[in-house]
Formats: C-alpha cells, structure tokens, sequence
C-alpha cells in the first residue's frame, strides 16, 4: 500500500484493511510457497523411509502438531497486524502453549530417562542440522508472507514480521518432521522449537525495514 494511498483512507475514515483481504493474502503467500517448501524437502532430504509405520506413533503427531498450532498462530497475527489499528490479541498465547507443552513433555521425560539416556534423548543424530534444515524450509513461505505484509499496511513491522515468520517456521518444522527421524520430547523441546525461533527473529529484525511504509 502506498503512503498517499493509505492517507486518503485515513481521511474518509476507513482505517482497518478489511479481514478478508488480509486473510486472502496470506493464505496466498502460505500457497505459493508451500511447494517451494515441499520441493526442499524431496530434493536435499526426502521423506523417512518407515512413514507410514510412524503415523502410528504418538510422538510422531506431537512433532508434526505441535509446529502446525504455531504457525496456524502466527498466520492469525500476521493477517491482524497487516490491517492498520488492528491489535494481534490472543495470537501469540496460540503460539506459546504448543511450545510450553513440549517443554513440559520434555522435562517429564528428562526425570524419567535413565541418566545415560538422557544426553542423547536431547541431542539425537541429527542436531547439527535440525535447527538449520527448519530455517530453509520456512524460508519459501517467510519470503511469501512479508511480500503480503508488504502489499498491506502494517503499523507493528516488527511484530507483523515476527508473526511471517512464526508462521514460516511452523510450516517448515511440520514439513522437516516428514524427514526427521528424531522423536524424543528433549529433542523437539530445544531443536525444534529453536529452528522455529529463528525465522521469529530474523522476522522481528527485517520487519522495521522491509514493512515500514
């Protein structure tokens, strides 16, 4: 939205963007980049080799579940604070009870391990790369929703980038848990949660500069 545009709607009194719009764009953002996302995921990974048989194991939905109540977080921040005046609520709570639930399972099982299981319980085989591998498959679906955020007029950047990229992230950590083969609380407590904290962040960074109007 341009400055002259969003003064003159100012000055005929309609401050807010309407919901729909905003909702439309950034679902169109999630869309568009979640075959970029996917494409990630089959060229440099692949799916594990026993997902079907890992459908059946609980942990295997808490690691796929717990990113998508994130990210289903972050795109209902994202839309409200695309809209000017529009405050982004109880959104973030969304955000931060997937990830209090894991930590609690993590600390559950961390007192329950035996001591020598516990170290690797928390660092798996895949550490190295977890919180890395998370980043670049959000990274399709962050570039996408702040090309929407940009197209809005967010009164809150950094915030409104924060949420892309709560969204990017949990959509990334969903598709990445497709690959991974980790299934520990320890591991998603730290891993996950940090390869999701990273695009928040860079989010809240890039917000004031790519967003502001």
């Amino acid at each position: 939205m341009k400055t002259d545009d969003l003064v003159a709607m100012l000055a005929n009194g309609e401050v807010a963007v309407p919901r729909r719009r905003a909702s439309y764009r950034i679902w169109l953002a999630v869309l568009l980049g979640l075959p970029f996302s996917f494409a990630i995921l089959f060229a440099a990974y692949g799916v594990r080799h026993d997902i079907v048989q890992a459908m059946f194991w609980p942990m295997f939905w808490v690691k796929v579940l717990f990113p998508l109540c994130i990210a289903a977080a972050g795109f209902v921040a994202a839309e409200r604070l695309g809209r000017p005046g529009v405050k982004p609520r109880h959104a973030w709570m969304g955000a931060a009870l997937p990830v209090l639930g894991v930590w609690l399972l993590a600390v559950i099982a961390w007192f329950t391990l035996p001591a020598e299981e516990r170290m690797p319980s928390l660092m798996g085989q895949s550490w190295r790369i977890c919180a890395a591998s998370i980043g670049l498959m959000a990274l399709p679906v962050f570039a996408a929703a702040l090309v929407a955020l940009r197209s809005m007029a967010p009164t809150r950047p950094a915030l409104a980038g924060a949420a892309a990229g709560a969204l990017a992230g949990g959509v990334g950590a969903s598709i990445y848990a497709l690959h991974c083969m980790e299934l520990t609380a320890p591991f998603l407590a730290v891993w996950y949660v940090s390869g999701i904290a990273v695009p928040i962040l860079v989010g809240a960074l890039l917000g004031p500069r790519l967003l502001r109007w």
